[in-house]
């Protein structure tokens, strides 16, 4: 029931049973006056107590010599129930939100891994065994052995495109053909997405009026989404100096009227 650490520790776990320690750290035996104050350890946990005076050594072969009272006072030196629960580190087996994609290693709470992400297949210990095997994966994915897999911001990025609809604005005044680069500007104005000009492809047809067109997008030279695209007549932005130079055109108009 109590597990001898050391000379002047003992791990004792809780529930043993065997002896019960007041407040103040004295151990109380079993059958004993129960004191005032006195602790009760529930459920499961560790608790590591040492006795308070040292026990002096005794001759080879013979038990120690413990005194009656004083040998039977303990200080609490740990509790691990009260201690701050720990996390589990495991190795992702597929993408998971938040988390990361298949290969990766994550620090998660035990109870997560526990009862979602290993439960579920979604992870296994990352014991030397597992990391070894992902390892050679990774490097079979990028010699182009293996098929290589969507990055989680991959993903995300492919879906935020499946619900998008760029609007490219045109002048009038002008000639013109909308190319990759214009595009690319209108992805990061309107949308607030970086995207290259070299992942992007258009229709075979010049576009050169307003109207409603789509162009393609390839996400880390994976994944593929179709994007609807309108070309529009340009706006001038509805800025104050705007409104304020409509202001005097207008004002110049009444005048002269």
């Amino acid at each position: 029931e109590v597990e001898v650490q050391c000379v002047r520790r003992m791990r004792v776990p809780v529930g043993a049973g065997r002896q019960a320690y007041s407040r103040s750290g004295v151990g109380i035996p079993e059958g004993s006056r129960s004191p005032p104050r006195l602790i009760t350890f529930s459920g499961q946990g560790t608790v590591v107590v040492e006795r308070w005076w040292k026990v002096p050594l005794s001759k080879e072969g013979s038990p120690p010599r413990l005194h009656p009272r004083r040998h039977r006072i303990y200080r609490l030196v740990e509790d691990t129930k009260t201690q701050p629960k720990g996390e589990l580190e495991v190795i992702l087996t597929q993408s998971v939100d938040n988390l990361g994609s298949r290969g990766d290693t994550v620090s998660v709470k035990k109870s997560l891994a526990r009862n979602k992400l290993l439960l579920e297949g979604l992870a296994v210990y990352a014991s030397p065994e597992n990391k070894k095997m992902f390892e050679e994966e990774m490097k079979l994915r990028a010699e182009g052995k293996l098929e290589r897999l969507q990055t989680q911001s991959g993903e995300k990025t492919v879906q935020f495109l499946r619900t998008c609809h760029l609007e490219v604005g045109m002048k009038n005044n002008v000639k013109w053909e909308l190319n990759n680069e214009i595009v690319a500007r209108h992805f990061l104005k309107n949308l607030n997405v970086f995207v290259t000009p070299h992942v992007l492809k258009l229709p075979d047809e010049p576009i050169t009026r307003w109207g409603e067109y789509w162009c393609e997008v390839t996400v880390n030279g994976l994944d593929t989404v179709r994007v609807p695209m309108s070309v529009v007549n340009f706006m001038r932005p509805k800025t104050k100096r705007y409104k304020y130079w409509l202001a005097q055109q207008a004002a110049q108009a009444a005048s002269k009227g």
